[in-house]
């Protein structure tokens, strides 16, 4: 119980005093938002921050503060180190810096703003890495949903007949604007899914569970230690490449620069703690993280939250437990088609006013969705687990370049240049040594991994070296 009250408070802090830091290095100011200058009615609509502050919680959370903390916490409370530092250090400055350095770029998706930093090269790259990637995601937000649905229904409602419902649901979110259905249903999701692991921690408490208290020990599924694993398995609890897909999309709807910090910080911080929850609870519910282990193996990630939410709070959580791993996956799938539609609006310059232009770019990312829907889900998985922490690697590497250039101090850069270099490390390290990799002995990945992080930063050093800093208050965003 004392381990994870001091994770709580360490991550409220982090919120008050770190996120306060990284506000100011990034130096938000009154000039107008693209939300304000360029509404549309569409994908550019000026919103409350509470309810922005709420669609940007169920864009980047989905079910991955709850499946993946679960399968973190196989690992031992040691995750709990990592989704508290890693949030507060790297996840929620990740998540912070992609939405404003969008904001100053008049919405800009990720690629526009990776190439802004890091070249035309990396734009191009990151341009088809990202729209794969949120295809991918769309396509594993489908299947898991529909799996679960048809085995509450009848068996003539099967996967393919939910999946179907679920894909025409994904195209009316996308091409409608963005205050229609996703900035009504979101905010009552997101008091859902908090309300949730209110009621999870309680239960806990109250039904006499002995929360794990921290230990160092290496307990490892066999075969996958601590490193790289548990830094891929837990992505959206501590840092996650998808985020920074997402965070344009609010950057678009925030009406002042200093909402900044509730909406991107504040969001990655409530994130952490939703996932704290569960990967506390997976531990105390089945008294062991061998218990927990055996239970994802039989019963599966929906499962065991099934399992635990019905015992702990019965008959209404199971229906939280229903809404939360049914609607949460959904609500990342429909942004991740959104923000698809997006970025490639972005790179062939459609203005998307119009609904033609809308389909035009939609209705062909949608079918190649449907058809990934066939494939092995646990295959699309490890590949998306992958690509995701790479895509944070990248995106921290952009605002790190941008802090070079516009901070007031240069070494404030260093406040996602070292992030960068530690993902870095878990991304390349996790490819050499993974099944859908190059299968190497630690023995090779390890120092392959560090070494080549390493060189990241070398290069990142020399590049920045001579750099001419200009600092970035008054201007208009088209300067950036």
């Amino acid at each position: 119980m004392i381990t994870f009250i001091c994770a709580i408070a360490i991550l409220l802090g982090g919120y008050f005093f770190y996120g306060k830091l990284v506000e100011k290095v990034f130096g938000p100011d009154s000039r107008p938002t693209p939300a304000v200058e360029h509404s549309d009615g569409v994908d550019f609509v000026p919103m409350k921050t509470w309810r922005v502050f709420l669609i940007q919680l169920l864009n980047i959370a989905g079910t991955g503060p709850i499946f993946g903390a679960l399968m973190g916490a196989v690992f031992g409370p040691v995750v709990f180190l990592w989704i508290v530092f890693g949030s507060i250090l790297g996840g929620a400055v990740h998540d912070y810096m992609s939405g404003m350095i969008a904001l100053r770029m008049n919405g800009a998706s990720l690629p526009e703003v990776i190439g802004k930093y890091l070249g035309n090269g990396a734009k191009l790259v990151m341009r088809i890495f990202s729209v794969v990637l949120l295809i991918l995601l769309t396509a594993v937000f489908t299947t898991s949903p529909a799996t679960l649905i048809a085995t509450l229904t009848p068996p003539q409602l099967n996967i393919g007949f939910w999946a179907a419902v679920i894909l025409i649901y994904y195209l009316l979110a996308t091409l409608l604007p963005i205050d229609k259905i996703i900035g009504k249903l979101y905010p009552v999701f997101g008091i859902v899914l908090l309300t949730m692991a209110v009621g999870i921690i309680g239960g806990l408490v109250f039904g006499g569970y002995a929360l794990p208290e921290l230990e160092l020990a290496n307990l490892h599924p066999s075969g996958k230690p601590v490193w790289p694993y548990m830094f891929v398995t837990v992505a959206c609890g501590a840092i996650s490449g998808f985020h920074a897909t997402q965070s344009p999309m609010m950057a678009r709807c925030i009406k002042t620069e200093k909402d900044g910090r509730r909406v991107f910080y504040g969001a990655m911080i409530t994130e952490s703690v939703i996932a704290l929850v569960w990967a506390a609870a997976g531990v105390a519910f089945y008294g062991a993280t061998g218990g927990l282990e055996n239970a994802l193996a039989t019963l599966g990630q929906s499962g065991v939250v099934y399992d635990i939410s019905v015992k702990l709070l019965g008959v209404v959580g199971g229906a939280l437990a229903i809404v939360g791993v049914v609607v949460c996956p959904i609500s990342s799938g429909d942004t991740a088609l959104r923000s698809a539609r997006l970025t490639i609006a972005d790179w062939l310059h459609l203005d998307q006013a119009k609904i033609g232009k809308r389909l035009l770019i939609t209705v062909p990312l949608l079918a190649v969705s449907a058809f990934l829907t066939q494939i092995d889900f646990d295959i699309i998985w490890r590949y998306f687990s992958w690509s995701n922490q790479t895509l944070a690697m990248i995106a921290l590497w952009a605002a790190a370049m941008y802090l070079a250039r516009h901070a007031e101090n240069r070494w404030y850069s260093m406040m996602c240049a070292l992030p960068a270099t530690f993902m870095s490390g878990v991304s390349v390290t996790y490819i050499l040594m993974a099944q859908e990799g190059f299968r190497l002995r630690s023995e090779i990945a390890y120092p392959a991994g560090v070494c080549i992080a390493l060189a990241c930063f070398a290069v990142y050093c020399i590049k920045t070296a001579g750099q001419k800093i200009t600092v970035l208050r008054t201007e208009s965003a088209d300067e950036i």
